[in-house]
């Protein structure tokens, strides 16, 4: 897959189009919808999918002995749907069925630790090529786009690149088990361990976005403090409320928003210690809890005020109280 970004020409002013970079898809259906992660993808105006295919009528012959042709066709495609908190993207182009070969799915429920992995992609430009690993880890969790974990993510030492964005990590049946989309390296090369979005978790949300071109999931409807500035306040556990919009149901349900006074004094709104049964350390702990829920849900929410004064962290989070609010349709945050 490649991508496309607008820009004018600084001499003639004329808009051109150009390279923004590479990643891998995966043919899912005969349909053409072609699916990769959403980074790959993410501010494009538009994208090309190079399909490379058999023909059984051109074999050539040789001393050697015959040797099936291969061509490469490249098809514009457009856009179908995002899902930025999971990292993936249905994209469709309009290919003859001939043309597409869709994918084996397969289960990552059952999975196991030492089980062969092979992962195909297009790094650094070198389309369809094949590394070979295990599933070293099980369990894991990587950041999204949008900041959101991504849980269950699957570990391999199969070495994974730049450009083997969205392409399949397969089992040693060749069918997909789960979608690449992360590695951990100190300088964006392998270091074998990379990272695939279960194909359990990929496969809901697909046929999700072929569906509805879109992902609603249940949010309180809150803007909050990422826990690592929140600790600078002496906020350990928790999600620190920093806005409550006015007459929104978590507003309307008594939840309160940190303020500044205007002597310049911080007020330190609620802390979010438990959703439901679900309890709140960070916001991690907040969107995996939310995952539970749907929209329309009215769900229980125990928050504390800090007491800076407190001798322990017991006291600090003594004062609680237990709110009801109504969960609303996902924003950029909350």
């Amino acid at each position: 897959i490649d991508t496309f970004v607008e820009k004018k020409d600084s001499f003639s002013m004329n808009v051109m189009e150009v390279p923004q970079g590479t990643g891998t898809g995966i043919i899912w259906d005969v349909e053409g919808h072609i699916i990769t992660n959403y980074h790959v993808v993410r501010d494009t105006e538009c994208a090309e999918v190079a399909i490379i295919s058999g023909d059984a009528n051109t074999v050539k012959s040789s001393r050697r002995g015959t040797a099936l042709q291969y061509k490469r066709n490249i098809y514009e495609a457009k856009i179908v749907g995002i899902d930025p908190d999971k990292d993936i993207a249905v994209l469709k182009i309009d290919a003859p069925k001939s043309a597409l070969q869709p994918i084996f799915i397969g289960t990552s429920s059952s999975l196991r630790v030492g089980q062969q992995a092979l992962a195909i992609g297009n790094p650094f430009g070198l389309d369809h090529t094949l590394t070979v690993g295990v599933v070293s880890g099980l369990g894991r969790e990587v950041r999204s786009p949008s900041g959101r974990p991504i849980s269950n993510a699957i570990q391999t030492d199969a070495a994974i690149n730049p450009g083997n964005s969205g392409g399949p990590l397969l089992d040693s049946y060749g069918r997909l088990i789960g979608m690449n989309t992360a590695i951990f390296s100190p300088n964006g090369q392998s270091s074998g361990i990379g990272f695939a979005i279960p194909v359990d978790t990929v496969q809901y949300i697909v046929e999700l976005l072929i569906k509805d071109g879109k992902i609603v999931r249940p949010i309180i409807g809150i803007s909050y403090l990422e826990s690592a500035q929140a600790r600078n306040l002496g906020i350990n556990k928790g999600v620190l409320v920093l806005d409550v919009p006015r007459n929104s149901p978590a507003y309307n349900a008594g939840m309160r928003g940190t303020q500044r006074t205007n002597e310049g004094l911080l007020i330190i709104g609620d802390i979010i210690l438990n959703v439901g049964d679900y309890a709140i350390d960070t916001e991690a702990d907040l969107f995996r809890s939310l995952e539970s829920f749907k929209v329309g849900d009215k769900v229980k929410i125990t928050v504390a005020q800090l007491d800076e004064n407190a001798t322990s962290d017991a006291l600090k989070y003594a004062k609680t109280r237990v709110i009801t609010t109504t969960l609303q349709p996902n924003t950029p945050q909350g």
